[in-house]
């Protein structure tokens, strides 16, 4: 009975979403009268990894946990969360939120403090402060990530190239090594695919792209928006170049699947996602297993930076749990240091910890792990913290906007000064 009025919820809150809905419950060794459920997205190895930590917890605990997988689009998860949330549903226990999230549904999530004094110990401090509001630990870091650049390795130096340290190398290298393969045969190979969707996943490209030529940010810590500049113009210009070119028009509808689905494929020379994909590409059944390295994003020129958006998921309870001590309790051992490292070796997911980068096991099973620190030390962060509540729209605004520049609709200089315009009247008298 509970699974499927869980399941009938939340589709008929996906309706014309085109979400994909599914529930699965793991069942404790004992029978309960308590239940708890979960969600969890299913990128990548997700929902394996989240199934694999709740039937521990669940085993040991004696208690039965529905896990709920949700949208894959961050977009669309995070307009289902609303609804449910708005009607103080409490269809789901435990919500697995974006790094940006935790001011957009503060109203609706507990203190994780008030259950248990020890919450967010030993975390990386950044990601502490992310997840506080109005001094309410609201969610608990489940991994980090920020943009790294995929590349194949066996390709480049076939033909003659380094891994490239700014986007006109990759651009150069992309565009001859994908000339020269279809000449000699592979006429399905691109130069470069990345996240092109209108979604959140376009606003952590393009936010690396204008980072990375001194553009700054959307908004600045000052709450000034400051997105309408020529470093900016010149880096959505570059993109919108590679559009037809190196990468296929279809980009304009990938995300992450569909981009890793390309390069994992042997479609690709390069490729920006998150680490996730790493441990994936290595994989026994991957055509490119031993073929791929990761570097550092590109800079935006010599003058530039190596950047990456600052990315990451988090364990939130809903203050409309009915079992809120044990949510929390369930969220602590997911987040903990052992399941942590656990995913970071057999999935190459970003470990909370900073000791964790230090430990030989992780360090083993993800090299790459130890040669990227200057991306994740220099990681640009979403301006969710200046914006609050209006984080979303800020977000869906420019990535409209970035979209209709890379589909050839509007030009770079018009766009962003339009987008400037729309995002001073959603503030306050021209800041936030």
């Amino acid at each position: 009975m509970v699974r499927t009025k869980i399941a009938r919820t939340l589709a008929s809150l996906a309706l014309g979403a085109g979400a994909l809905i599914g529930t699965q419950v793991v069942a404790a060794q004992s029978a309960s009268a308590q239940s708890l459920s979960i969600s969890c997205g299913a990128v990548g190895v997700e929902l394996e990894l989240c199934k694999a930590g709740v039937e521990a917890w669940s085993k040991d605990k004696g208690i039965e946990v529905e896990i709920v997988s949700t949208p894959n689009s961050s977009t669309e998860r995070l307009a289902l969360y609303q609804q449910i949330l708005a009607a103080q549903g409490d269809d789901i226990d435990i919500l697995q939120v974006d790094v940006v999230w935790p001011g957009v549904l503060a109203p609706h999530l507990v203190n994780l403090r008030d259950h248990n004094a020890d919450a967010g110990t030993g975390h990386f401090e950044a990601l502490i402060e992310n997840n506080t509001v109005d001094g309410k630990l609201l969610a608990l870091p489940w991994w980090t990530d920020a943009g790294v650049l995929y590349y194949r390795a066996d390709l480049l130096e076939k033909h003659g190239f380094e891994p490239p340290t700014t986007w006109a190398q990759m651009t150069e290298a992309a565009k001859t090594i994908m000339e020269k393969e279809r000449a000699a045969g592979d006429d399905d190979l691109w130069g470069y695919v990345w996240q092109g969707k209108s979604y959140e996943g376009l606003t952590c490209d393009a936010l690396e792209w204008v980072d990375s030529y001194g553009g700054g940010a959307i908004v600045n810590a000052e709450g000034e928006v400051t997105i309408n500049n020529p470093k900016a113009v010149e880096a959505l210009e570059m993109a919108a170049s590679w559009v037809g070119d190196i990468t296929p028009q279809g980009v304009l509808n990938y995300d992450e699947e569909a981009s890793r689905g390309v390069f994992q494929s042997g479609n690709a020379v390069f490729m920006r996602n998150w680490p996730y994909a790493w441990a994936l590409a290595q994989s026994d059944d991957s055509p490119i297993k031993g073929k791929v390295g990761v570097v550092a994003l590109p800079k935006g020129g010599e003058d530039g930076g190596h950047t990456g958006t600052l990315g990451g998921w988090n364990l939130a309870v809903s203050k409309y749990s009915k079992n809120p001590e044990l949510a929390v309790d369930l969220a602590m051992f997911l987040t903990s240091q052992a399941q942590q490292k656990q995913r970071a070796i057999s999935s190459s997911y970003n470990p909370t910890y900073p000791e964790l980068y230090d430990d030989a096991d992780v360090l083993e099973a993800s090299p790459f792990f130890g040669t990227l620190e200057e991306t994740f030390t220099n990681a640009v962060a979403r301006p969710s913290a200046i914006v609050g509540d209006k984080y979303n729209r800020v977000s869906s605004q420019f990535w409209s906007a970035v979209h209709g520049v890379l589909a050839g609709q509007q030009e770079a200089g018009p766009a962003l000064a339009g987008l400037e315009n729309s995002l001073n009247r959603l503030g306050r008298r021209g800041r936030w």
